[in-house]
Formats: structure tokens, C-alpha cells, sequence
């Protein structure tokens, strides 16, 4: 099985706001949540999230931290997701951009970019210098966000070179340059 794709963003400088539509709120993680997170995740990711997953995925791990866990809310009910995640408590460096997804009734308003850029903005103001990021190649509209967003592909696995150039291509944009960002 290959791993899936790497983005890394070099530092955290530059990042902008991006309001939310009108309706639409931003909000970190309640007790309560893991249901309509898994809901997200089940429509957005894959099946198979349950509350107990999402305790041992999420919850459980020391490097949790509630308030890094937003979500946008419909009617106060959470449509949206984003996490800032960490490899390992000891890390302080670089943050990650993690579990990602909107409920396909509420895709098409920028609600991804507006949640990859909070992450971001948090990440900034704990104090990490980057950002890296593993998404799935058939997900190109989360690929052309973070994209926009200042990530660029990273080359850490023997499939990535290949992979990224058929991404780009669908999607139409310009190629990636020989030896980017290759971690090999």
C-alpha cells in the first residue's frame, strides 16, 4: 500500500483571514461533538468512524488539545471540520493539518480554506515554524485549497514524483519543478 500525499508549507508568514458566509459559524471543539464529527468524517474521509474511534484517534492521544479542534456550524449544528495536530507532544517545530472535511451540503463556499487557514493561524500562534499536511490523490479540490493556501508537494515516498505529476495535470496547473521539496 502507498502512503498517501505530502504537502508541506515552509513557514507560517503571510497567512490572511477569510471571512465566513453569512449564517456560518467558527467555533473550537465542545464536549459533545464526537458524534456530528464522525458524521463529517463518514461523508467526507471514509466509513467506518465511530465515537469510540474517534476517542482513540483523537480524543485519547496527549497531543489532543480541544481548542485545536474547529468546527463551522450551520444552524449551530457542525457541518465542517479541521484539526491542528502535532506528530508528538515533543513536537514544536512543525504542525500538522489534519482531518479535513465538509458535509457535501455545504461544499462550494470556501469553508475547507477558511478551516485549513484557522489551523494554520493556530499553528502560528503556538508557536510553530511550518506546516505539513497528507491528503489522497483523487481529492483534488482539498489539493488545489491547500495549494492557495501556501503548501507546496513534498517527495517523501518513491510513488510521490509520479502521482504528483498526474495530480497537477488534472488539475491543470503548471508542473512541479525538478527535485522540489524531494525528502527521498
Amino acid at each position: 500500500m502507498t502512503p498517501q500525499l505530502s504537502m508541506r508549507r515552509e513557514n507560517l508568514e503571510g497567512l490572511w483571514e477569510q471571512s465566513l458566509p453569512e449564517g456560518y459559524v467558527l467555533r473550537s471543539y465542545r464536549k459533545g461533538d464526537a458524534e456530528a464529527w464522525c458524521v463529517i468524517m463518514n461523508e467526507s474521509i471514509g466509513e467506518g468512524w465511530t465515537c469510540e474511534r474517534f476517542g482513540e484517534k483523537m480524543l485519547d492521544p496527549p497531543q489532543f488539545d480541544p481548542e485545536g479542534l474547529f468546527f463551522v456550524t450551520w444552524e449551530d449544528k457542525p457541518i465542517a471540520t479541521a484539526c491542528a495536530w502535532r506528530d508528538s507532544l515533543e513536537e514544536r517545530e512543525v504542525g500538522q493539518v489534519h482531518m479535513v472535511g465538509v458535509l457535501k451540503a455545504h461544499r462550494g463556499k470556501k469553508l475547507g480554506r477558511i478551516l485549513t487557514l484557522r489551523v494554520l493561524h493556530y499553528l502560528k500562534e503556538h508557536g510553530f515554524r511550518s506546516a505539513k499536511l497528507s491528503t489522497d490523490d483523487f481529492r483534488l479540490p482539498a489539493i488545489r485549497i491547500y495549494l492557495d493556501c501556501g503548501f507546496e508537494p513534498e517527495f517523501i515516498h518513491e510513488s510521490h514524483r509520479a502521482r504528483w505529476a498526474e495530480v497537477v495535470a488534472e488539475l491543470g496547473i503548471p508542473a512541479i519543478p525538478e527535485g522540489f521539496r524531494n525528502g527521498l
